[in-house]
């Protein structure tokens, strides 16, 4: 008879085995030992790193580099595995929806730490491993939504051996860019010079993203009226897999009407492209939320993780309302994605910008409370980001901002972009509080750049999120904002704050820089500003 696994004791079960070495046989002679150990001091455990080395046949910095992701995958497979396992008969709905979350949060680590192991690429192993470490804080966020304490508890502290191992990847990682290849800033500056694109995107491709959406030469049509191949998006993106062929784009056109479907695009589709008929006509919307038992990450009508994933002249909508809180509009956890012209309404967490590199321009963007939130390395350009009236009693929160390591490459990016209220909160005067940002988690990374404030924005500008969590910790910067909200005279005067006053420290914030945007956005066709 197969044992069944009780859920407490099957997380006691993973963290006897989570902490358990499993590293590769490397036997490399000749370099210098004293270099790899004093590469550990920069690790946040380095108690680890040196048992590393200690107990294998590691000699050099990269050696070290490549068993610490390799570790660090091996302890991924076996919470996979061991989550995957267990017995579900005793959970309740709530917890049940929770574990299906880390589930496929586990599959997608796997996913990210294979790719960081087969690339020398120090900026696309850092966007991995960053994602690999949310997607942990994410399976346990999705028991704390839901109050589950004794749960909460026994899987936060089976699970603390990933995360060590994750933090001192992030760290090892980023001590040796120098000695990776394809830099980023390189690999940036000679394709800007040049005029080149990134081999994944053919010519055809940019010259799509520059048409008309009556003129695509789409590879599905979705509409409701039955004149496409499909009538919801879902039936067209279940098929996507035994209809295209090899990996080059995939161009579905959505055509107007209102699509009341849960769309999931799931690690297994990458490079694909949805096009809308307009802001407006081309709608996505449904009504899952966090009272209804789905968690924050599950409860997103439009969601996608494959990366290359790119979507243009459409609206994302959740229409739960703002009594039902965390209602997400539109998650994402594809890297290397681009969004254009589209627009995202909900109230309490509207815009989920989950993980890896993302680039947003010309949307809109509307809601209440920490309505643009997650910990991907998002930049917002040329967008309107509007306020909604909350319930009665709440505050209006635009970002919070999720960073859990001081070495991942994540944060929240808004450049030129205009904050105002929209029409349903004009009018209320000063009877509704509106601030930037609040710091979700202890490395929270959020700056404003070259925007537009309105007067709704509080003096203070930024609030805390529980007593002084992550005021010293976080990055919050503003740089030459206008309008009536961007006095700083009044604002926080926090460690973490910064008011930017040159044009040098605001360049790392830039779609070039963070992003390292240079060497693929400019294969999409759309416009962009790599610089100031």
């Amino acid at each position: 008879m197969a044992q069944i696994i009780n859920f407490k004791y099957a997380f006691a079960f993973i963290f006897l085995h989570i902490l358990v070495p499993i590293f590769p046989p490397f036997v490399v002679h000749g370099a210098n030992p004293t270099t790899t150990f004093a590469l550990c001091g920069k690790a946040p455990y380095p108690e680890i790193c040196t048992y590393l080395i200690g107990k294998t046949s590691i000699e050099t910095p990269l050696e070290v580099h490549q068993a610490a992701l390799m570790s660090t995958l091996a302890q991924a497979k076996q919470a996979h595995n061991l989550v995957s396992a267990m017995d579900l008969s005793s959970f309740e709905p709530r917890a049940k929806s929770a574990w299906i979350d880390c589930v496929e949060l586990y599959d997608n680590t796997v996913y990210q730490l294979n790719q960081s192991l087969s690339s020398t690429n120090s900026h696309d192993i850092q966007t991995w491993l960053s994602a690999a470490s949310t997607n942990h804080e994410t399976c346990l966020n999705g028991f704390h939504d839901f109050h589950l304490s004794s749960h909460f508890q026994t899987f936060k502290s089976s699970l603390s051996g990933f995360s060590k191992y994750v933090s001192n990847s992030l760290a090892i990682n980023k001590a040796l860019t120098p000695l990776l290849t394809n830099s980023k800033k390189l690999r940036g500056k000679k394709l800007m010079e040049t005029n080149k694109f990134p081999k994944w995107l053919s010519k055809s491709d940019r010259k799509l993203l520059a048409t008309p959406s009556d003129a695509t030469s789409a590879d599905l049509v979705v509409a409701q009226d039955g004149s496409g191949n499909y009538k919801t998006i879902s039936e067209a993106i279940a098929d996507v897999p035994k209809l295209r062929k090899g990996s080059s784009r995939f161009v579905i056109h959505v055509k107007a009407g209102l699509y009341k479907e849960n769309v999931d695009i799931k690690n297994t589709i990458h490079n694909l492209m949805l096009v809308g008929d307009g802001i407006g006509s081309t709608v996505v919307t449904y009504d899952k939320n966090n009272q209804d038992g789905s968690t924050t990450f599950s409860s997103a009508t439009f969601a996608v993780s494959g990366s290359g994933f790119i979507a243009r002249d459409m609206t994302f909508e959740n229409s739960a309302g703002p009594a039902k809180h965390q209602a997400v509009a539109f998650r994402s956890g594809s890297d290397l994605s681009v969004v254009f012209g589209c627009a995202f309404r909900g109230y309490q967490d509207t815009l989920y910008v989950y993980s890896g590199r993302q680039f947003y321009r010309n949307c809109q963007i509307y809601g209440t409370q920490d309505f643009i939130f997650g910990n991907a390395a998002a930049v917002l350009q040329s967008c309107n980001i509007y306020v909604r009236k909350p319930m009665s009693g709440q505050t209006n929160i635009i970002t919070a901002q999720a960073r859990s390591d001081p070495n991942q490459n994540t944060g929240i990016i808004i450049h030129n972009s205009g904050v105002m209220a929209a029409s349903d909160l004009k009018g209320s005067g000063g009877s509704v509080e509106t601030f930037l940002g609040r710091p979700w988690l202890k490395y929270s990374r959020t700056v404003f750049m070259k925007c537009s404030l309105d007067g709704l924005i509080n003096s203070a500008g930024w609030l805390p999120w529980s007593g002084g969590f992550g005021l010293s910790t976080l990055y919050y910067a503003e740089y030459m904002n206008t309008g009536d909200g961007a006095g700083t005279g009044g604002r926080v005067k926090w460690p973490g704050y910064h008011i930017i006053t040159s044009a040098t420290d605001a360049m790392q914030f830039t779609v070039d820089d963070f992003l390292d945007g240079g060497s693929w956005i400019p294969g999409t066709g759309l416009p962009y500003t790599a610089g100031l």
